[in-house]
Formats: C-alpha cells, structure tokens, sequence
C-alpha cells in the first residue's frame, strides 16, 4: 500500500491542500459521450446535477463539451465553446465557490474558459500533443493543469498501442512533457496516464499494477477509469452496469496513492475515499503481527 503524499495547488490565488484523495465529477455538455448518465442538455438539469454530486462529495466538477471516447467525431471549436459558456456561467452563478476544471484539448477554449467563464483547471486529454499553444497558453493562466497520456487523437488512438513496455513509456514521456512545464513556469502539473487512450485492455491492467511508479513524477495523481470498456469488457457488461468494477478499480489506484478519482458517480467514489484512508491511516496492511489464537 503506497503512502499518500500530499501536494499543494494554487487556484487563482487561493492555495488548496491535496490532504487525502479528492473526487472530480463528470459533467458533459454533449449529445454523444461515451456514458449516458453524465449528459445533461438544459440549465436546470444541469445545476440540479452539480448540487447532487457537491453534496454527494465531489471536491471538482470537471465540464467537458467534446466527446472523447474512442472514435469519436470532434466538435469543432466554436461549437464546444458555445456548450461551455452556458455550462460555465449556470454553475459559477448558482455555486460561486465549486472547483471547476474544464476538459478541452484546445487553447483558445481553455483561455476563454479561465479568463471569461470561471474554470479553475484545465484537463488537457492529449497532454499538449493536439494543440501546441496549449503550454504556454497553461503557463500564461497560471492555473493548474491536467496533463494526460494520448497518442494520436480521439479518432486515431485505438489503433496506436504499440508499446515494449506501456508503464516505462508512458511514464518516460509524461516525466519529459512536465520538465517543459516547469521550464515555462507552470507550477501545478497534475498527471493522468490516461487509462483507455491509446491502450489496450491488457496495458491498461498492466499500468494499473504498477500504478505507484508514476508517484516518480512528483505530482499528484489523477486517475479517471469510471465506466470504461477495460471495466465492462472483462466483466462482460455495459458502461450502465459497470459502477461496482468502477469502484473496485478505483480502490486499487486509492492503495496505490491515487490523488484524484475522475468519475460520473461521486457517492461511490467518496465513500471509496473514506474508508480506504481509513485503512491508509493504520499504516500498511502487514505492519502489525498477527497473532493465532487457536
């Protein structure tokens, strides 16, 4: 069982304390992701989602309004724009003081967002790779940044899986894209490896085994695997039925040291939270003898 390290990140000035494991609920403003139950398309459906997941105890509200999931079409930049500013401004309106990560791989969204919308974080899922504005526009904010492993892009990423070693590798190329972020300035880095992008079922268990390596980076950990095939598939489900392997995966990346869980159902993942550090505060599972008593 890992220890958990506690890091800092700076909000728009206002300095908050990863202390124990925080839980991001999703929130999609598109037709198409991957998982119906995190759609919402009208304002009070929206708010009334927000309220839910806040009091069920997410400390992040992650907001995205392109889909991501394999073989997706992109929606273009306008389009996702015009999603998140209503999004944005329900939310900062009914709940001024909510976290807010938006989810875009664009620059120019990701500045509008910070800078006229009221996003706190940016959750980039190509890790600077689609956009190349991306770093410095992150470095310019000031913000903290989300930088998750892909390769190609949405549309192309299944089919790039090649890897000798997919936890070496991954981790090689996140350690060299956070050196560049710390040379531009960027001071919270917060890192994904981005299980189900560009992996195949089998890599993402490997990179899950070996989860604590990544604690090599220096930065918290963020891990976002709720509902994914690499769950409904083994399990032979769908992503509706997929909530208790969701747990039980993201319990595993809890003993690992996991600092952030990315999930649609934020109940589960709280509680999760709640009694793996529970048992996280005693210390490992075998550092106490066991005595028989026959």
């Amino acid at each position: 069982m890992e220890p958990f390290k506690s890091y800092s990140l700076n909000l728009k000035g206002r300095l908050v304390t990863i202390d124990r494991p925080w839980v991001m609920g999703i929130i999609n403003v598109t037709p198409d992701s991957f998982y119906s139950g995190s759609r919402v398309a009208d304002e009070q459906t929206l708010i009334e989602r927000v309220r839910a997941m806040v009091a069920d105890g997410a400390d992040v509200i992650d907001v995205g309004a392109c889909s991501t999931r394999p073989g997706s079409a992109s929606v273009d930049a306008c389009g996702e724009m015009e999603r998140l500013q209503w999004a944005l401004a329900a939310i900062r309106r009914e709940l001024p003081d909510v976290i807010l990560s938006i989810d875009t791989y664009r620059a120019e969204v990701a500045r509008r967002c910070v800078e006229e919308w009221g996003a706190d974080i940016i959750n980039d899922i190509s890790g600077g790779t689609i956009d190349d504005r991306m770093f410095a526009t992150v470095a310019s904010l000031r913000v903290p940044y989300v930088l998750m492993h892909m390769r190609g892009t949405p549309e192309t990423m299944s089919s790039l899986t090649d890897y000798d070693d997919v936890t070496a590798e991954v981790l090689e190329w996140m350690a060299r894209r956070i050196d560049d972020l710390r040379q531009m300035g960027v001071a919270d880095v917060i890192a994904d490896p981005g299980f189900g992008f560009a992996k195949t079922l089998e890599q993402n268990y490997e990179m899950l085994a070996r989860l604590n390596a990544f604690h090599a980076l220096d930065a918290p950990l963020l891990v976002g695997v709720s509902r994914k095939r690499m769950i409904y598939t083994p399990l032979d489900c769908s992503a509706d039925e997929a909530l208790n392997g969701t747990t039980v995966i993201n319990t595993i990346a809890l003993l690992q040291g996991a600092h952030f869980l990315r999930v649609h159902d934020v109940r589960a993942a709280a509680e999760a939270v709640k009694l793996t550090t529970m048992v996280m505060k005693n210390g490992p599972v075998n550092s106490h003898p066991t005595t028989l008593i026959s």
